[in-house]
């Protein structure tokens, strides 16, 4: 960094109104910055000091006695005070060695000035010297970051970034992205490297919920100090700028790295643009997969490329992922193109998978993208992974581009083989059909239970047959009169008989339960919960809410789509 860009306690003694001052204390501090000067004749400073500031003072209000004066300038410190000017005079004849000895404790300057001086002088000198370094400092700043941005724009744009940081602030830069070696500017010598690394390590995990856009993380590195920046897009994190500071990175520092860190997610967010239109088209086979259009192990071996046999070896599920529209959405407008859009959700969607240990292959057709996400990590269970990658994605509505976005998926068994990928979409499109029964985002096919065998069975005919062997007196009975006996007996035997849950969750009194239980007893009969019976009840109803999901849908899941 230039350092004439920041003033020090050093350079303010080099003024002509400090001519006559003297340091008696805290020499070794004398490059700490100072961000204002403060006239302060108050020991109560909570309110008062913000950190960095030149304390100008007489000490009335701490001279009573050497113990109120090193508490005064302990709370100085302990707010990140700059530097203490006292002027001898009335409040103080001689500075008491014991705050000299704090001074030089904390390495905190302590000055005094021996003759009477008009501190309204010094405040409007050295605010004057602030005010204008900071003005070339913003022009500092500008300057440095237009030429990141025009470096990104050339041949290897991360690297001259990375390199002009490095130089700008006169710091060791590392560049840590995942599944690549790390960049060192200047270069390091493999015993200096891996102390740094293994440093950053300590903490990454910690550095998992700040999102790029957030401040530089510091952290203390020995006698250094470590400034971590994210860089990324799209609410996800791509590499991570470390930059080791010799001292506490000053704000100059800060803004040049949160600069290049912006420069840097810029082109890597054109690069992964690009990349994805590209397997965008690449992709196009996955369709063909699968549509079942491609079984043949040597067709598919030309479809994928050189690395068949290792996807094909991968354990994979099909999830079919719904973009529902809302009505208010003017989709042929400019801000809102559909192509840029679908580009940006499997953008999204690529880096959230990546992320999970995914690997996605995506194709899009009309409203619907199909993803075979490959499990290319056994340590943690595909399915929770999968599950956490699309609670992800159903967050997107933090991305201004997709906030007005509905995502609804069906997501098939774990299969292996890619002739296997269309009995996986078959699932996926299958669990994705009961969307209206269970009003949930994510359906797992797995976890569909007997709708698995009741969607096959779901001709026209066997399953209205069924249904009325067994519901047909109440499904009568709700129609001529309006009840809801259907519901009660779902509600009731999905939770075990009990009268109480039943009731809570029907938002009816014991009382009514009771009734509609002896009416449903009246006309099933007796026996309707014996265990042979109940069985096929519970299946019943189950096909029912297949075919007519709006007649079995719950008071409170009512009001939700009000």
């Amino acid at each position: 960094m230039d350092w004439e860009l920041v003033l020090t306690i050093r350079d303010a003694l080099k003024r002509p109104l400090f001519a006559e001052a003297e340091l008696i204390g805290g020499r070794s501090g004398l490059n700490r910055a100072v961000r204002w000067v403060h006239v302060l004749e108050s020991p109560s400073l909570e309110s008062l000091i913000h950190g960095e500031e030149m304390i100008l003072t007489t000490g009335m209000g701490a001279s009573r006695d050497t113990a109120a004066a090193c508490s005064f300038m302990q709370n100085l410190i302990d707010r990140n005070a700059a530097c203490l000017c006292i002027e001898l005079g009335t409040y103080f004849s001689e500075i008491p060695q014991e705050m000299i000895a704090l001074a030089n404790l904390h390495d905190f300057p302590l000055i005094q000035f021996t003759r009477t001086v008009r501190f309204v002088d010094i405040t409007l000198d050295l605010h004057s010297l602030i005010i204008n370094r900071h003005h070339r400092m913003l022009q500092e700043l500008e300057s440095i970051s237009r030429e990141f941005h025009r470096l990104t724009l050339t041949s290897q744009g991360t690297l001259k970034v990375l390199q002009l940081l490095c130089k700008s602030t006169r710091t060791q830069i590392v560049y840590v992205q995942p599944q690549s070696k790390p960049l060192f500017f200047p270069a390091l010598p493999p015993g200096e490297q891996q102390p740094l690394l293994d440093a950053f390590a300590a903490f990454r995990e910690e550095m998992d919920g700040v999102q790029p856009e957030a401040a530089p993380q510091l952290r203390e590195y020995g006698h250094k100090t470590l400034a971590v920046k994210p860089v990324g897009a799209l609410d996800q994190t791509w590499a991570y700028i470390l930059m080791v500071c010799p001292h506490k990175p000053q704000e100059f520092d800060c803004l040049l790295l949160d600069s290049a860190s912006l420069s840097i997610a810029q082109e890597l967010l054109r690069t992964r643009y690009m990349e994805e239109r590209k397997l965008f088209s690449e992709n196009l086979w996955v369709e063909e997969l699968v549509g079942g259009r491609s079984q043949d192990d040597n067709r598919l071996k030309g479809l994928v490329g050189p690395d068949f046999n290792l996807v094909n070896e991968l354990p994979y599920r099909v999830c079919l992922i719904e973009i529902e529209n809302p009505p208010e959405v003017k989709w042929n407008s400019p801000e809102n193109d559909w192509e840029s859009m679908t580009f940006h959700l499997s953008l999204l969607l690529r880096s959230i998978f990546e992320k999970h240990s995914l690997r996605p292959l995506i194709t899009l057709k009309n409203n619907r993208l199909t993803v075979i996400a490959l499990d290319i990590q056994s340590r943690v269970p595909g399915k929770l992974r999968l599950q956490q990658a699309l609670d992800a994605l159903q967050h997107i509505r933090a991305d201004e581009k997709l906030k007005d976005l509905q995502l609804v998926t069906g997501v098939s068994k774990s299969h292996r083989g890619l002739k296997h990928a269309h009995a996986g979409y078959q699932e996926a499109v299958q669990a994705l059909s009961l969307y209206s029964c269970y009003q949930k985002p994510i359906l797992m096919y797995e976890e569909l239970g007997v709708f698995q065998l009741l969607l096959s069975l779901n001709d026209g005919r066997t399953l209205e047959s069924f249904i009325r062997s067994y519901l047909g007196p109440l499904i009568d009975h709700d129609q001529a009169k309006g009840s809801e006996l259907l519901l009660t007996l779902r509600v009731y035997l999905d939770h075990d008989g009990s009268k109480q849950i039943a009731a809570r969750s029907l938002f009816i009194v014991r009382q009514s339960l009771y009734y509609r239980l002896d009416k449903i007893t009246e006309l099933l009969g007796e026996d309707f919960m014996l265990p042979e019976n109940r069985i096929s009840i519970q299946v019943a109803l189950r096909a029912y809410q297949l075919l007519y999901p709006e007649k079995l849908t719950l008071p409170s899941a009512r009001s939700a789509q009000l």
